[in-house]
């Protein structure tokens, strides 16, 4: 595996030796790998390659093995539900939007933590600017939405939180060709604004020409590590993901 160039203490998040278990199964298999602040990182892989247990591992959404560093914190020790206020949100891979409330009221579960009443406001403005389809389904109830509409509403949703790292999990999944350039387009934008981000992809063309770094992980290991430029290139990640 290529040498991580992130440097020794420039890292936002640095995971060290972290394991996943399903009963006797090692879904994650002692990965270590950083990701520094203002970063556009990408896990690739194959179905089954342990990404979506990384991400769950990092966002405390089920139990691992190993440290977790983000900003001066170790993760591995805080609940879930304490990341948000420390600047760390998911988006899941499915979206895991309220089906039942409106994108309004699924945009201020955002920001449940938060009691500053201007900035609340401040940011459902910037995130309708954003997202501008959301405003006009503001008061729809979210299950309604089209898939590539609850990607947008998820995505917005964790903005409401003011993260400083956003992990994303398979948001071009299930959605039309269309939906996800338009999806790609808000991460985009996202990243230009400077938070940091940690994509999970399984589309591993659309993910290497987004971002500027990645990794490609099989069978709960990290196999390979470097520029997105020069992973495209590679004849192993060519063949094993671009199908050429």
């Amino acid at each position: 595996m290529a040498r991580d160039p992130v440097a020794a203490g420039a890292a936002l998040l640095e995971a060290c030796n972290l394991e996943v278990h399903y009963g006797g199964i090692a879904a994650v298999k002692g990965i270590s790998f950083a990701v520094a602040a203002g970063e556009l990182v990408c896990l690739i892989g194959a179905n089954g390659a342990g990404k979506t247990s990384t991400l769950k591992a990092l966002a405390r959404m089920i139990p691992s093995h190993g440290e977790i560093h983000y900003a001066g914190l170790r993760l591995d020790r805080l609940p879930s539900h304490a990341l948000i206020r420390h600047g760390l949100a998911l988006v899941p891979e499915g979206r895991g939007v309220f089906a039942r409330l409106t994108v309004d009221e699924n945009l201020a579960m955002g920001a449940y933590h938060r009691s500053d009443a201007t900035g609340i406001a401040t940011d459902l403005e910037h995130v309708y600017t954003l997202l501008p389809r959301l405003r006009e389904r503001a008061a729809q109830v979210a299950g309604t939405l089209s898939g590539g509409e609850q990607q947008m509403l998820a995505i917005g949703r964790a903005l409401m939180g003011r993260p400083k790292l956003l992990l994303l999990d398979e948001p071009s999944m299930g959605l039309a060709p269309l939906m996800v350039d338009k999806v790609f387009e808000t991460i985009r934008a996202v990243a230009a604004e400077g938070v940091t981000i940690l994509l999970v992809e399984q589309n591993a063309r659309l993910a290497l020409a987004t971002c500027t770094r990645g990794y490609v992980m099989e069978s709960g290991q990290i196999t390979l590590a470097d520029s997105a430029e020069n992973l495209l290139a590679d004849p192993r990640v060519r063949a094993a993901y671009l199908g050429e």
